[in-house]
């Protein structure tokens, strides 16, 4: 059971957009398109959404966890014959700066992936500012815990006292190995949003061969070969699982606002965050 009340010291008291208007360009991580993102403030109870300019009509793709059509190394959305992919880093981002309502205008089908991390869309985020708005914003309180398992992967959420993100990974690369990680929601701005996407050398070529990652390069991703990284310095020692915590709350941001509860995750990925996710909300109705 999930249960809803007026927000805690936790969140911001009411809804909040955007100030004004942020603008970025750059080309899509897998499709190696060129796009461009424009933000602008909504209205209060409007959510997070996507609009495809590019589109005839200007389809509405709701950034909702019911719109997840597909999970493969990014998680993609599809509402109204449209589609929009990579979302993960820009949701995250607007997640920690709070904003709950906001038109994400969009002229291709892949977010942007700029230097990798959320970093720079927070930064966008920020400089325009962040405006209260005048409803209040729901804190949604976790009673029961839900686990989704794949192997020896999985994402729990246990009912807590306080908003928690933990994080843990085991690669086999030695420059890797086993990370964990654990904040609150205020520390990610400066603790997660400047970690950067990261992929394995050996499997670059075949990734390619498939159609994705046409966008990576060393300039917006971290890669990791069997000797070491390829293109270091790392921005913390443990950016990898910093980074797959991140994308852990960008997909949950599709839930609006999250329960309040502990997030674990053990070797996850996009498809067991949105797992837990669609769990999640199937217990908010």
């Amino acid at each position: 059971m999930i249960t809803a009340s007026v927000a805690t010291p936790l969140a911001a008291a009411t809804q909040q957009t955007l100030g004004g208007v942020a603008q970025w360009s750059g080309v899509g991580l897998h499709s190696g398109q060129p796009v461009e993102v424009t933000l602008r403030p909504a209205p209060v109870n409007t959510g997070r959404q996507f609009v495809r300019l590019d589109l005839e009509g200007q389809p509405v793709i709701p950034a909702q966890i019911e719109a997840v059509k597909s999970t493969q190394l990014a998680t993609e959305l599809v509402a109204h014959g449209a589609s929009v992919r990579t979302v993960e880093h820009l949701l995250a981002a607007l997640a920690i700066a709070g904003i709950d309502n906001v038109t994400i205008e969009i002229t291709g089908a892949e977010v942007p992936i700029l230097d990798g991390s959320a970093q720079s869309w927070l930064d966008g985020i920020q400089r325009v500012g962040i405006v209260p708005q005048e409803v209040p914003r729901p804190a949604v309180t976790l009673s029961e815990p839900i686990t989704v398992y794949e192997g020896e992967a999985f994402v729990s959420a246990i009912p807590a006292p306080e908003l928690r993100l933990t994080y843990g990974i085991d690669f086999p690369y030695t420059a890797i190995g086993r990370q964990w990680c654990s904040f609150i929601p205020s520390e990610l701005a400066a603790a997660v949003a400047p970690a950067r996407t990261f992929g394995l050398a050996e499997q670059v070529e075949y990734l390619r061969s498939q159609g994705l990652i046409q966008g990576g390069s060393l300039e917006n991703a971290l890669v990791c070969s069997k000797s070491g990284w390829v293109n270091p310095p790392l921005r913390f020692a443990d950016e990898p699982v910093r980074h797959k915590l991140l994308d852990l709350w960008g997909d949950l941001a599709l839930l609006g606002t999250p329960p309040i509860a502990h997030y674990v995750a053990y070797r996850a990925s996009h498809h067991l965050h949105t797992q837990l996710a669609q769990a999640i909300a199937r217990q908010m109705v």
